[in-house]
């Protein structure tokens, strides 16, 4: 969850020859079993209660276009033969229709589970995964491609400041290094939250002290207890810069926290991580 699927989609529909036709985006998590039907393929007037008009399922509305089936391993197996009849005839059926229709549609489909573990388990049709497995293409998560962590950190600066009528703000070298260390368990999701919120809580440039902890947390999962030599030096050099900023104020904190430009509370939190004692300023 979270690499860009829907990204990867929108490139491909984007760059085909079906540019100018549509693109429908269809999240099957979200589709009670019982409307699938109505939702994908429609339905004809008076074809239940409540079916005052007719009505244009997905498919239909992507004919000549491209429909996405983003999380299709989260249909259930009813609705799976569906999608399959689909896709081996190209036609539509409507609720309450006596014949079918052809669509012409590209099928993109995405998902965050192993389809093939899926098929040994019994929860997603095998003749349903070789219909869609034609090309397959991996989105890995965004710890096996930091590389491109600058690319994406420059494209949501330019959307976050656009978006908040602010101005372009540097990214200083060191936070970059923390953002490509760190192993991102909600993958460009979560990294464009955390350049969100830098850029708003920042001053003039976005520095380590604007990310959250859990970024710059050198540790990886099972990786046991490493700490980088950069992280310590940063630590060290953060510790000595605050506690001679709390000697010039006298031990005042909220003084302090005003003069380097940062919350009250901020300032409590990063002297406990530091390990700053009133000994250290008023010695």
């Amino acid at each position: 969850s979270g690499t860009g699927k829907e990204l990867v989609a929108n490139i491909i529909h984007a760059n085909s020859p079906r540019s100018q036709g549509p693109m429908v985006k269809v999240n099957c998590s979200a589709i009670p079993d019982t409307l699938v039907e109505s939702e994908l393929f429609g339905y004809e007037r008076g074809a239940f209660t409540g079916a005052t008009t007719s009505r244009k399922g997905l498919f239909e509305a992507a004919h000549r276009g491209t429909i996405f089936l983003d999380e299709v391993a989260d249909l259930s197996v009813t609705a799976q033969a569906k999608i399959l009849r689909v896709l081996q005839t190209g036609e539509i059926q409507k609720i309450g229709a006596e014949r079918t229709m052809k669509v012409d549609v590209r099928v993109l489909s995405g998902t965050h589970k192993n389809l093939r573990e899926c098929v040994a388990g019994s929860t997603f049709r095998e003749d349903l995964y070789y219909r869609l497995n034609v090309v397959p293409i991996e989105v890995p998560p965004l710890r096996e491609r930091p590389h491109d962590i600058p690319l994406l950190v420059e494209f949501f600066v330019r959307q976050t400041c656009a978006k908040n009528n602010m101005r372009t703000k540097p990214i200083d070298d060191e936070v970059m290094w923390g953002l490509q260390r760190h192993r991102w368990p909600g993958n460009v999701r979560e990294l464009q939250n955390v350049i969100e919120r830098a850029l708003i809580m920042s001053g003039e440039r976005v520095t380590v002290r604007d990310l959250p902890e859990e970024v710059l947390a050198e540790e990886e999962a099972g990786g046991g207890d490493r700490t980088s030599a950069l992280k310590e030096f940063r630590d060290s050099a953060e510790r000595e810069y605050i506690i001679a900023a709390l000697k010039r104020n006298h031990g005042n904190i909220s003084q302090t926290a005003m003069v380097l430009a940062v919350g009250r509370t901020y300032l409590h939190r990063r002297m406990a991580v530091l390990s700053i004692t009133k000994k250290d300023f008023f010695s």
